[in-house]
């Protein structure tokens, strides 16, 4: 089963964010909102300033729920999504939410040009847990697929991208002081994804064939 999440924009504006890993080695997303693709190697993924500006319309996000969620409470959990700053409860829905919120902030800027959908698959969500927020820090980690539509006919104008990023993530005497200027880990993650994915729809991609995704290593196990 897969989490999905729309919303229609009518958008405006984000800054920059530190470059992200692109990897072009794994099978792309097998959603309902888009075809089944495969990235190209990097070699001929080619990345490049677009040549015709996007007006984005509408940003579908899906955490499919074959990723492995943990709530150990260890310094690394061997998991796909690891998300405890909310209340226990469905952390597909949580991240999906986050992802959401992130990406309709990045998309704001881009409100002229060529009408598009983005889709956004998650394929890993990993931030910190309280045993290692409250002592050493570490990274929050965030990989996902992203994909580029025709708002009136849905073809795909881009090969999806898979992307890695990571975020610093403060422990200890750092993260209590973080939080009480209201700098929690979901701000710092959103405004990182925002910024992120404003960048993103700066580029260009190009089309792969067809190909169904696996969404976790871990979800076979």
């Amino acid at each position: 089963m897969i989490m999905a999440l729309t919303v229609a924009l009518g958008l405006s504006a984000c800054g920059s964010v530190d470059t992200a890993m692109r990897n072009a080695t794994t099978s792309a997303p097998g959603v309902e909102t888009a075809p089944h693709a495969q990235p190209a190697t990097r070699a001929d993924m080619v990345l490049s300033v677009q040549s015709e500006p996007y007006a984005v319309t509408q940003i579908n996000v899906t955490v499919p729920e074959t990723l492995k969620v943990s709530e150990a409470n260890t310094y690394f959990p061997n998991a796909d999504i690891v998300w405890r700053e909310d209340p226990f409860g469905n952390r597909y829905e949580q991240v999906q939410a986050i992802v959401l919120d992130a990406a309709t902030r990045g998309a704001a800027s881009h409100d002229k040009g060529r009408p598009v959908i983005v889709d956004i698959q998650i394929t890993r969500f990993h931030a910190l847990t309280e045993k290692t927020r409250y002592t050493i820090g570490g990274t929050h980690d965030i990989h996902f697929y992203l994909t580029v539509r025709d708002a009136a006919t849905g073809e795909k104008l881009e090969q999806p991208r898979l992307i890695e990023t990571s975020l610093k993530a403060y422990g200890g005497a750092r993260a209590l002081e973080a939080m009480s200027r209201g700098q929690t880990q979901k701000v710092r993650i959103t405004d990182h994804l925002a910024a992120l994915i404003a960048q993103e729809l700066n580029v260009r991609a190009l089309p792969a064939p067809a190909e169904p995704l696996r969404t976790s290593a871990l979800s076979a196990n």
